[in-house]
């Protein structure tokens, strides 16, 4: 390919949102994850190496936008990562927000719940991390785990975990009537990939640790939990909070398109600046 070629290949992966809507879960219509491959690269007609260039100006551009949303202070952004184990969530912070500023980004993990936030009802502790002005939030996994690991290990019966989807699109409503941007990227790999992922986990010393024998047994209820994700996405993607189901088996594939969409809806928010205050006369000594 051309120097030309790769500059316009740029410009286009940058400039055609239409790319990305490929991967939205349309709230209302007909959906199921089969209809996505997680092996797919459709929006880029690249190799890992061509989209490199593509991935830095994206990685600037989210740099440049985060500090504008930070000056601005109106407006909050909350995006959430959700997959199955080893889809990648670590590694999609990792790299599409390596280069903002940590004053403005936060990120909040979802593991276990303590004694306190059980306590509580279900959404407490997601409600008590939610950006506030000029912060993005980013969730690792989510309030979404009380209708996926809820559901799949029965740890609630039926007829209260199916009342949880309505509560988690209107506390999502709350929030984007209130100034929150939401973005939820669901990270679909395959169970091949999958399995060559533990396995590289369990052959590198270097990192064994992230191994967790509960790994193996979610991994045996993966129907269960394609499933339970399934039902989650096609109930509370909306137009205030949309889904995206993001291809996942090529980690610079899934990070490019992450990026795109977020610098997109970040442009989209028409930041700007603060007006300075009058100066006249103030002279620094």
């Amino acid at each position: 390919m051309t120097v030309g070629g790769l500059r316009a290949k740029v410009r286009a992966i940058g400039d055609d949102i239409e790319n990305t809507e490929r991967y939205r879960v349309v709230p209302g219509a007909s959906f199921s994850l089969l209809d996505y491959d997680p092996n797919g690269t459709k929006t880029f007609d690249g190799n890992k190496k061509e989209s490199q260039e593509v991935f830095d100006r994206l990685n600037q551009r989210l740099e440049d936008l985060q500090e504008l949303l930070y000056a601005d202070g109106r407006h909050k952004v909350l995006i959430v990562l959700q997959g199955m184990d080893t889809a990648g969530k670590d590694g999609a912070i990792r790299h599409i927000f390596d280069r903002t500023n940590p004053q403005g980004v936060k990120v909040a993990s979802f593991k276990r719940p303590t004694p306190l936030e059980l306590a509580h009802d279900y959404l407490w502790r997601a409600h008590a991390q939610m950006p506030g002005s000029g912060e993005i939030v980013i969730f690792n996994r989510s309030h979404y785990e009380d209708v996926l690991v809820v559901r799949v290990d029965a740890l609630v019966p039926e007829e209260r975990w199916r009342k949880r989807y309505h509560h988690i699109v209107e506390l999502e409503r709350l929030l984007a009537d209130e100034g929150t941007t939401i973005l939820k990227f669901f990270l679909h790999i395959s169970k091949d990939e999958q399995k060559e992922r533990l396995e590289a986990r369990l052959a590198d010393k270097e990192k064994l640790w992230k191994f967790d024998k509960g790994d193996l047994a979610v991994r045996a209820k993966w129907d269960a939990y394609q499933a339970a994700y399934e039902e989650a996405l096609a109930r509370t993607s909306t137009s205030f909070a949309p889904w995206y189901v993001i291809p996942a088996n090529k980690k610079w594939y899934r990070n490019l398109v992450i990026s795109k969409i977020i610098v997109e809806r970040l442009e989209a928010l028409g930041l700007k600046h603060p007006e300075p205050q009058d100066l006249a006369g103030v002279t620094v000594v």
